[in-house]
């Protein structure tokens, strides 16, 4: 049986499962009834904020928790049975009773004593017992932000980053990892609130590879941050937080997961938390193999050759290790220290082989074939060190932080190329990049009366990239290797940035506001020089100083109901191989040139968005428009190269024209029954470019890129429950097509599937899923050209599946939930946050 049989019928089963799922979730589903009740004190006042936690004895995954309101009151929904009922309130005793929960009603009040010496003492944490039940909404929308909760994302159990991205609202990941946001792919990724080493040089596709989905507690995404954030990033921010177990004792998980195309991980996450010390301990590494497929038809209007036909089949065999661990010191009350350490490796090898099919105007053909041989290994350090201070308990405080981060970077190509199969040449690339940042942080907030506050804060980033580019050939196996001029180079960018920043936030009964500016002070230097003779040395300099406004306007109804209106002013800096000349060699008929002369673009982002959640649902439309200057579009023109008399392709970034998006963002959660759930996310969108270029060196007639239209995403994942342990997922995703004068790009769609049983009362899970069911994800497009048209399909990976397995361990049972009513005006949400208008 070969590999497309057992595919095959491993796909119809897996289907015939679905439905049989689905059916039984009828039958099964747990059935609860809605248990209400109160807490008060000896005279008999009402206890606000406290925390009341059902632990059902025979099986504890049908526990839950409630927190009673201001009135001291509460409901939760649970399945009959007996209970251990545990009530902890700030300043009382804890108090614990046996209670059997048998029909629907109120179960009464539960009286709780107050501390011996309460009015006198500090006040304490509340500390509620572990519930094991899941989030009630995986997708939660905040005042500046949405937040992703991936562990009820059943699809990506056992992936990595890219796939857990691959599924959050608002995100899509094309066939060639790349990542955007409302179809713009300046997107800037942070890790805990700031650049991290963790993702490598340029946020690069193998980088969102290495990084666990197992390791990631949750995903905010950021479509238009304030005056505190950094101002690059014209799509928005992704700001990955890690995990750090907040239980008390010693916890943790391990998760193994084996998969096809043959892929498995090993990932454990550990902590310890006991009186004023608290370390975390993360790692693991796997194993995982892609297959990345690529064609390419073109017709010549003029020329020698009249059409070329090409294939580019790249098997790659991936391996990851990766390490991070912390301390966090209390000192005081007060004041606290933390450090932490990171260590990421990256390893790939991989086997390309194109060929090509050249049809000249005399009516011959001629075959010819390259085969890739790569060897990549990237090694990754980051050191954090942190200070953070209260000055008092009314939230004025200070924070510090300072961040080391190195990555280096090492790729060796050995490149064949026959013509009618006779060698013809030989190629070897090796590219080496060294990436060294430093990066300085503080932070300040001071409260002013019940509703105000004022944050300011000071940034330094000194960031440096040194490239080194070998390219070697050979026209004869027996003739050394020589030193390809052009293309073999050594290169410095360093950028150093200095920002400073003042926001004001407040609240005048149901309105909200908080008014921001951001200063940038930017200094790029670079350097470039290649081999080729008579070609001297190039420098670059640039300076930049601007200015960012950000304005957050919110309008309260009730709560969890509220209308908000944003302005911000963003910069998008280009990325630095794209101001690198020549930065990359592969294929000699498809060279990309970097642009030294490139510069940022800017935009204006305004949106208007209305937020409303209950308890069964969340709803989120927000209407955006972005305009873009000095927009950087991707010039592709094609060139008879007379070294090796062929047609070559040549992609250039420019500064071009404007682009103007406007659209719909609706995101959505419903819990439809007690057993299925839904969230989706509709883009609906227009687009309007506009630029022209020309040089006469390069290309004949002009290229234009102006165009117009409207297009859409959409994806849509239903979570079906079939009892408390067994859970099942279909995924959706579509994305519609696009067009401009100069490009044609097709819509996509593809379908996955997930299930998850949880195993050995409740310390273990199993999870089951696969990638593009119908193994339809793939992009494809046609370019048009003064002297050409080309069809171009490109598919980064094919269908996959994987299971994995979890087990989860502890000796401490306690987390900490929230200690006081919280002050509005608190950023909760640490290191590089904000909190918005109120």
């Amino acid at each position: 049986m070969n590999q497309t049989e057992i595919i095959n019928i491993f796909t119809k089963k897996t289907l015939g499962l679905t439905f049989v799922l689905s059916a039984a979730a009828f039958a099964f589903a747990q059935e609860k009834v809605g248990i209400s009740g109160s807490v008060v004190n000896k005279n008999n006042q009402p206890v606000p904020y406290a925390s009341v936690t059902f632990s059902n004895k025979a099986n504890k995954l049908f526990s839950d928790a409630a927190l009673t309101d201001e009135k001291g009151q509460y409901s939760v929904n649970l399945a009959p049975g007996n209970y251990d009922i545990s009530i902890e309130a700030i300043d009382y005793k804890k108090s614990v009773l046996n209670k059997q929960i048998t029909a629907a009603g109120n179960i009464g009040a539960f009286s709780i004593d107050p501390e011996v010496s309460a009015t006198n003492t500090k006040t304490t944490e509340i500390q509620g017992v572990t519930i094991t039940a899941q989030s009630t909404k995986p997708y939660k929308v905040e005042l500046d932000k949405r937040t992703y909760d991936p562990s009820q994302d059943i699809v990506s159990k056992g992936g990595n980053l890219q796939d857990v991205l691959s599924n959050v609202p608002s995100v899509s990941v094309d066939t060639d990892g790349t990542v955007s946001m409302r179809g713009s792919s300046n997107v800037k990724f942070l890790i805990n609130g700031k650049p991290s080493a963790l993702l490598g040089i340029d946020d690069g596709a193998n980088a969102l590879q290495s990084i666990p989905a197992d390791q990631i507690e949750k995903i905010e995404v950021i479509t238009n941050p304030s005056s505190k954030f950094e101002a690059s990033g014209t799509a928005g921010i992704l700001n990955i937080i890690l995990k750090k177990n907040k239980k008390t004792g010693f916890n943790g998980s391990v998760t193994g997961t084996l998969g096809y195309l043959p892929q498995t991980n090993l990932n454990t996450n550990l902590s310890w938390r006991k009186g004023k010390f608290t370390w975390f301990l993360n790692g693991g590494g796997g194993y995982r193999e892609s297959k990345n497929t690529s064609r390419n038809n073109a017709w010549y209007t003029s020329g020698p050759i009249k059409q070329t036909d090409n294939e580019s089949i790249t098997n790659s065999q991936n391996n990851n290790y990766n390490a991070s661990g912390g301390l966090t010191f209390d000192i005081t009350d007060k004041t606290s220290v933390n450090a932490s350490g990171t260590v990421r490796t990256f390893d790939n090898e991989s086997d390309g082989n194109v060929t090509y099919y050249d049809y000249l105007t005399d009516n011959s053909t001629a075959f010819r074939q390259r085969t890739n041989t790569g060897r990549g290994n990237n090694l990754a350090f980051q050191g954090d060190f942190g200070l953070d201070h209260k000055f008092d308990d009314k939230g004025q405080n200070i924070a510090l932080s300072l961040s080391l981060q190195r990555n280096r970077s090492n790729n060796d190509t050995d490149i064949f190329d026959t013509e009618n199969y006779d060698f013809k040449l030989r190629d070897l690339v090796n590219q080496k990049t060294i990436n060294k940042s430093v990066i300085g942080k503080a932070d300040y907030e001071l409260p002013i009366g019940e509703n105000s506050k004022i944050e300011a804060g000071y940034r330094l980033d000194i960031n440096t990239n040194d490239y080194n580019n070998d390219v070697l050939e050979t026209e004869d196996l027996a003739t050394p290797l020589s030193y390809l001029n052009k293309y073999t180079y050594d290169a410095t960018y360093k950028e150093t940035f200095n920002a400073f920043y003042l926001q004001f936030k407040s609240k005048i009964g149901n309105f909200g506001y908080q008014l921001g500016l951001r200063d940038e002070l930017s200094n790029v230097d670079i350097y470039y020089k290649n081999l080729e003779p008579n070609k001297p040395a190039l420098n670059s300099n640039k300076n930049y100083n601007n200015l960012f406004p950000t304005i957050y306007l919110s309008y309260e109804f009730a709560k969890d109901n509220q209308l908000l209106l944003n302005y911000t002013k963003r910069i998008d800096r280009p990325r630095s191989f794209f101001m690198i000349p020549n930065p990359s060699y592969s294929d000699n008929q498809n060279i990309f040139d970097g642009n030294i002369d490139l510069n940022p673009s800017y935009v204006d982002s305004y949106e208007f968005g209305y937020s409303i959640s209950k308890k069964n649902f969340t709803i989120n439309p927000t209407l955006y428009y972005r305009h873009t200057t000095d927009d950087v579009k991707m010039v592709v023109y094609n060139q008879f190269d007379a070294d090796i008399q062929l047609n070559t392709f040549h992609t250039l970034p420019v500064n071009l024209g404007t682009d103007d998006r406007y659209g719909l963002d609706f995101n959505f959660n419903w819990d439809a029954t007690k057993w299925l759930r839904f969230m989706g996310n509709v883009d609906l969108f227009g687009y309007k470019t506009s630029g022209t270029y020309f040089d006469a060196s390069k290309m004949s007639e002009p290229l234009y890129f102006d165009g117009s239209g409207f297009s859409s995403r959409a994806r849509l994942t239903s979570t079906f429950k079939v009892d408390k342990t067994f859970n099942f997922q279909i995924q959706g995703f579509y994305r519609g097509g696009q067009k401009t004068q100069s490009l044609d790009r097709k819509d996509m769609y593809a379908i996955s599937f997930g299930a998850s049983k949880t195993v050995m009362k409740g310390n273990g899970t199993i999870s089951f899923n696969i990638q593009d069911i119908f193994n339809t994800r793939a992009m494809q497009s046609t370019a048009y050209g003064p002297n050409y048209i080309r069809d171009s399909y490109m598919q980064w990976q094919p269908r996959q599946f994987a299971l994995s397995f979890t087990y989860r361990f502890k000796q401490g049972e306690k987390i900490e939930p929230p200690k006081k009513k919280k002050d509005i005006n608190s950023n909760a949400t640490g290191d590089d946050q904000q909190g918005g208008p109120m």
